[in-house]
């Protein structure tokens, strides 16, 4: 068995705990005006065996040390669930902690994959139908019936919401935001991520029309503003 993937990151800090090993898988159903990662929407040719994954994986091991492990992106990681079961298989073996990043739209049937993965990072698009559809040209729909199997075997999650200027940096959103967030589970931990325009030359490079040409980056300080005052608000609704 064989996957499509781009590249493997062996040090990664910010794709959950610990140091990473961050595997970006290619192939997305999504055309997310805020992605950073365009190259990887189409499903290439298949490059890597789960053997070969497995084993670069390994070299990294002695320095997850306790918190660290391995990070599936892309892309999206699920539309390889098949890869990466087997692939889990091997490092369940070892003890390696798996973690998924995700925007929770693949092929249905879940919860096979989620069986061996310990942290789910979960994107928020957009909590609206409108908004969701405006931002990754997609139906708001798919990624529910991938929360609703976290839910269901008690996955740990970490939120991601992406702040883009003129979208999300509003009370109304916030609001919004916390009333989504409800229905998820086993939330351990909720990121603000400032939008910003660093992926634009790859959309020129790929002769792609970037989408928030007209969006300037997302003020750090104003994105922590931002994030105090949801906090505020999300534990006023717990």
């Amino acid at each position: 068995m064989k996957a499509s993937i781009d590249s493997i990151e062996t040090f990664g800090l910010v794709d959950g705990p610990g140091i990473r090993c961050v595997v970006f898988f290619n192939g997305c159903m999504l055309r997310c005006k805020y992605c950073h990662n365009p190259e990887m929407w189409q499903r290439r040719e298949d490059n890597y065996t789960i053997d070969e994954v497995f084993d670069k994986i390994m070299r990294c091991k002695p320095y997850f040390r306790e918190t660290g492990g391995v990070t599936f992106s892309g892309g999206e990681p699920l539309l390889h669930a098949p890869f990466i079961i087997e692939l889990c298989k091997k490092l369940k073996e070892e003890g390696i902690h798996t973690c998924l990043d995700t925007a929770g739209v693949g092929f249905g049937n879940y919860e096979e994959l989620l069986k061996y993965i310990d942290l789910v990072l979960l994107d928020v698009k957009h909590t609206g139908k409108e908004g969701y559809k405006d931002i990754t040209g997609s139906e708001l729909g798919e990624v529910e019936n991938f929360i609703d199997a976290c839910n269901k075997l008690e996955k740990k999650i970490w939120i991601r919401q992406v702040v883009v200027p003129g979208i999300m940096d509003n009370e109304e959103y916030l609001d919004s935001l916390v009333e989504y967030l409800k229905h998820i589970d086993n939330i351990e931990k909720i990121e603000f991520l400032p939008f910003h325009r660093l992926g634009r030359e790859k959309y020129i490079k790929l002769n792609i029309p970037y989408p928030y040409e007209d969006k300037k980056d997302m003020d750090k300080d104003k994105c922590n503003e931002l994030y105090e005052i949801f906090l505020t608000k999300y534990k006023a609704s717990k």
